[in-house]
């Protein structure tokens, strides 16, 4: 059932509930009361909330800028929808989107939630928060595959330089789409660049990488993966309704289009998609899709993305090679059209052969030795193949600062 809900409308109960809906501790005030509001409202507080708190934080890091900002305009827009998939007793789950303005290419925002009726009211945690691993574990209407995914405690974001998603694009691999908009705020302009606009090919979306699906609403689809990540895919037509299913990589979603049911603008058919990790929105600057290592531009919409050496900026084509695997790295020669390959990890080894520019390598483990310099600076690190022969750190791509598979 959904439930659209005008903010101005919400019944004044729900502030002196307001601590218990974001998310923190319930039995901070026990009471036999029964529940007092709706999930929907509960749901639907947290969620303006979070919007304001959003604005809030831009405002004050862009002030003067803030009045025509996606926040802001979410802030002006009252309707939340609301929609309860599962319910049982105390339990609840389902999704919450904040819809916004369809004269901008200003996007809606969402969560997915698990809701339980604690001390008079509910509890309520969206996808990415600890809480959520917490509900996700004890809910009866919470499927096993879900539960695989959900109460994996959130890693910390980044940790130790760590940005591998093992993701491809969101088109069939061994296609070439174009890159119609480099990386840009899930809502436009704002940071962090999350996102990139895709177009072309079979105009067939697929998921970037195994994990559950769910509907946000009508032309959105999020899937939740492992390591905290979550990529959303918007504009779709004709796109799959879901409600916690389990998808693999590359599984259909949808086709390219225009929909703006939540909000939001689009000139020509495309795909918005945006990269999450932890509930929240994370530049997709520096992480890998495709074996293509996104690079945030000036502004929005300026990136682009690198395979190797090779440089591919709004307007350009990019060819699926396919998800980089977590012991793997692509060679980038930094210009040059190949690598030598050591029999040590330095220069004083004697060389083994070469690699070119662009080639996907696998790493066995990593050690220190002479230091060389590469397109992201100076590095002594040096890498084992797995034909036992060893390259520099800095002419290679694997998303990682550090060990690529461990130690030697």
């Amino acid at each position: 059932m959904v439930h659209i809900r005008r903010w101005a409308g919400i019944a004044t109960a729900l502030l002196a509930t307001e601590l218990l809906v974001a998310g923190t501790a319930a039995h901070a005030a026990p009471t036999p009361d029964p529940v007092r509001v709706s999930v929907e409202d509960a749901v639907t507080a947290k969620l303006r909330a979070q919007v304001r708190a959003t604005e809030a934080e831009h405002a004050d890091s862009h002030e003067g800028e803030h009045a025509d900002s996606p926040a802001a305009e979410h802030a002006k827009s009252s309707e939340t929808r609301v929609t309860v998939t599962r319910k049982n007793g105390q339990w609840a789950f389902g999704t919450a989107v904040a819809v916004t303005s369809h004269e901008k290419d200003v996007h809606p925002t969402g969560a997915i939630f698990i809701a339980r009726a604690e001390a008079g009211t509910w509890r309520v945690n969206f996808d990415g928060e600890a809480g959520f691993s917490e509900l996700a574990a004890e809910s009866p209407l919470v499927n096993r595959q879900e539960k695989a995914v959900f109460t994996r405690t959130p890693s910390t974001m980044q940790a130790g330089g760590d940005y591998r998603t093992g993701m491809a694009l969101p088109f069939a691999v061994g296609q070439t789409w174009t890159l119609t908009g480099g990386p840009h705020g899930w809502g436009g302009s704002e940071t962090p660049y999350s996102s990139i606009d895709l177009a072309g090919g079979d105009q067939v979306v697929r998921a970037a990488r195994a994990g559950t699906a769910y509907t946000m609403c009508t032309g959105w689809i999020r899937v939740i993966h492992d390591r905290g990540y979550s990529t959303d895919y918007y504009h779709l037509w004709s796109s799959i309704s879901v409600n916690g299913a389990a998808v693999g990589q590359g599984a259909y979603l949808g086709y390219t289009g225009t929909d703006v049911t939540c909000g939001g603008a689009a000139s020509g058919r495309h795909v918005h998609f945006g990269l999450r990790q932890n509930s929240a929105y994370v530049s997709i600057g520096g992480h890998g899709l495709g074996k293509w290592e996104f690079v945030n531009g000036a502004g929005p919409y300026q990136g682009g993305a690198r395979h190797g050496s090779a440089w591919a900026g709004p307007g350009a084509g990019l060819y699926n090679y396919g998800a980089l695997g977590f012991n793997q790295a692509v060679v980038d020669a930094n210009g040059g059209g190949s690598v030598n390959k050591r029999s040590g990890p330095g220069t004083g080894y004697a060389v083994r052969g070469s690699v070119g520019d662009g080639a996907t390598v696998t790493v066995s483990c990593s050690a220190n030795g002479t230091s060389h310099t590469g397109r992201y600076g100076t590095t002594a690190l040096w890498n084992r193949l797995s034909d036992g022969t060893w390259i520099s750190d800095a002419y290679l791509a694997s998303g990682v600062n550090g060990p690529i598979n461990g130690w030697c």
